[in-house]
Parts: C-alpha cells; structure tokens; sequence
C-alpha cells in the first residue's frame, strides 16, 4: 500500500485547510482588503502547500526509497535524516 493511500485522511484534511486558505485569498481580493492582508493570506497558503510537500515527500523517501525492512543494512539513516531535513528547510 503506497503511503498516500496509507495517509490518506491526514492528507485529505490538510489540504481542505489549504482550500480554505485559497478561499480566504479570494474573499479578501473580493471584498478589496489591503495588498498586507492579502500578502499575508497568500504567504500562509504557500506555507501550507510546502508543508504538504515535504510531508508527502518525506514519506516517500521513507516508505520507497529507504525501506529499511526491504533492504536492511544497506542505507545510511544519519545521510537519510540529513537529506530530508534539507529538504523540510527548502520547501519552508
């Protein structure tokens, strides 16, 4: 079972989150808030749609690239961390 699957509630309410951060971009430009607030709104989506990201990105690593019950032994976990906590820092 892919991890999407596996995770799927968990995804599923993130991004319904992230629609109802879309949808307050909208109602902001909609109703002419200021350019800060709606600068704010559109960062804080970004911020969740990279958030989104590394998640699924991070369990990909994990459940298909070093499944270490697949493949005991031949992985570097301290190379595996470093590697996805570079990636947590990019997509921030």
């Amino acid at each position: 079972m892919t991890h999407t699957i596996r995770e799927k509630q968990k995804l599923l309410a993130r991004v319904r989150r992230l629609r109802g951060q879309i949808e307050a971009i909208e109602r902001a430009l909609d109703s002419e808030s200021g350019c800060e607030q709606v600068m704010h709104l559109i960062a804080g989506a970004r911020g969740a749609m990279a958030g989104l990201m590394a998640e699924v990105v991070e369990d990909h690593v994990r459940t298909h690239l070093v499944d270490t019950e697949t493949h005991p032994g031949s992985l570097n976990t301290d190379a595996v961390e470093q590697l996805l906590e570079v990636v947590r820092t990019y997509l921030k």
